[in-house]
């Protein structure tokens, strides 16, 4: 009779009860659940990029610890509609701009588009900017070169590596996120008090404090993380032989939905987790010594220097070329996505180069011109700003559509996304409808 054998690999070592050791297990299951993050935890990290550290650092001197309870709204309602997002992908194994097409009429799609493009490459040319400005207080020299080579080095990356080997890359980077973690141990934060402003906020009613909540919805609710975490679905399914269109295998839907909802839930609340730091950090360090005007993430790197010591600034600025890197291809790639869908020409980062020529073209010209942007001198404020008018005009149509999408038969068949992900995206979607209202009227009354 043969016996089974119950040995994992050659060499496996165990106990003479045949127990492997306990470290070994933990590192297996550490494996395990890292290979499951994907999509999620890159878009999740993404949201956190040198202009949203910008608002966040803004807000911290401002403000100091009384903005922190803005993270725990945030945080449900990104979820709520990346969930949506990352379904759609999964689901159908093509993007958002595919989806809307088959709801929307084609002026529409390509309006929303548009809109979206220029969104994302004013955003790119500010965190180059940031990425330059950060550079060069690090290590001297000019910031131009610094931006050049960043913007070259990130380019290369996308066109060159194969998928797998790119998004091991883009998973790493998120730990650069961890400096900001750093940066608030580092200033010294009264954590008693930033806790408590995170359950018990105190409610400002003036203009300035409303602009700066708007600002933070609007800066972590952005239309191009939904067009990227549900294309990175799809470029999954076609990365993993046994994975198919969740249209075409229902069987699979139990497993990928639970590593959906974990790696969105991980993800979303990483990015949030940071960017609470973040503004800990800046209120401990800024606000707390009286230093309240902070526009850009160099202003907050210099600022932090006399004031919280070398390491929370090496780590600002490590944080804001980490995190950079990370966000620049999610701001390329989403738009290459997008008007790629639109033109029907092959597409996808797991393609060579050769075989997607169009796409890598559109990629390449979204950094360029975002590169360019940068290059001129252009006052990364006000581009920020005008980004953030564009991403708030066009995020509440999205939105709807994204949700209506996740529940439509003719988009998910029975597949339809559970009542409480349906109200979280759909309170996101109101959220945001009320934000854009509230942003709009603002800046009418103050003129």
């Amino acid at each position: 009779m043969n016996t089974l054998d119950t040995t994992d690999a050659p060499g496996d070592a165990r106990d003479a009860d045949g127990h492997r050791p306990a470290h070994e297990d933990g590192d297996r299951l550490a494996d395990r659940w890292w290979t499951k993050l994907g999509p999620g935890l890159i878009t999740g990290a993404a949201d956190d990029d040198p202009s949203g550290i910008a608002t966040y650092s803004q807000a911290g001197a401002q403000y100091g610890y009384a903005v922190g309870w803005t993270l725990l709204v945030t945080f449900p309602l990104m979820v709520g509609i990346q969930l949506a997002s990352a379904r759609i992908g999964r689901i159908t194994g093509k993007g958002l701009t595919e989806t809307f097409a088959k709801l929307c009429p084609r002026w529409l799609v390509i309006g929303l588009v548009a809109l979206l493009v220029v969104a994302n490459v004013i955003n790119l040319g500010a965190d180059l900017s940031a990425m330059g400005d950060a550079m060069r207080l690090v290590f001297g020299g000019h910031a131009g070169l610094y931006l050049v080579a960043m913007a070259g080095v990130s380019l290369l990356l996308q066109i060159w590596l194969p998928y797998a080997s790119y998004v091991r890359v883009l998973k790493w980077l998120t730990l650069t996120l961890l400096a900001y973690v750093g940066v608030g141990f580092a200033a010294r934060a009264d954590w008693a008090l930033a806790l408590r402003s995170l359950v018990l906020p105190s409610m400002r009613w003036d203009r300035e404090y409303a602009t700066t909540v708007v600002a933070i919805l609007g800066t972590t609710i952005s239309p191009y993380l939904f067009f990227w975490q549900a294309n990175q679905e799809a470029e999954e399914i076609r990365r993993i032989a046994a994975d198919k269109p969740l249209a075409c295998a229902p069987e699979q839907a139990a497993a990928q939905f639970r590593r959906l909802r974990a790696d969105t839930l991980i993800g979303m609340g990483f990015s949030n987790t940071i960017a609470f730091f973040m503004i800990v950090a800046t209120a401990a360090a800024l606000h707390a010594h009286g230093v309240r005007d902070i526009e850009t993430t160099a202003q907050a790197a210099q600022a932090l220097r006399p004031i919280a010591g070398d390491l929370a600034f090496a780590l600002f600025a490590a944080g804001i070329v980490g995190t950079g890197l990370l966000a620049l291809p999610v701001l390329a790639g989403s738009a290459a996505y997008a008007v790629a869908t639109l033109a029907g020409v092959r597409r996808g980062l797991d393609r060579p180069p050769q075989g997607a020529k169009a796409f890598y073209a559109i990629l390449s010209g979204a950094m360029l011109i975002g590169l360019a942007l940068s290059l001129s001198g252009f006052n990364p404020i006000k581009a920020l700003y005008w980004s953030a008018v564009v991403n708030a005009v066009i995020s509440v149509p999205i939105m709807v559509a994204v949700m209506i999408a996740a529940s439509h038969p003719r988009i998910v068949g029975e597949l339809r996304m559970p009542a409480i992900w349906r109200g979280l995206g759909w309170l996101a979607t109101a959220a945001m409808a009320f934000a854009t209202i509230v942003m709009l009227a603002l800046q009418v009354l103050h003129r």
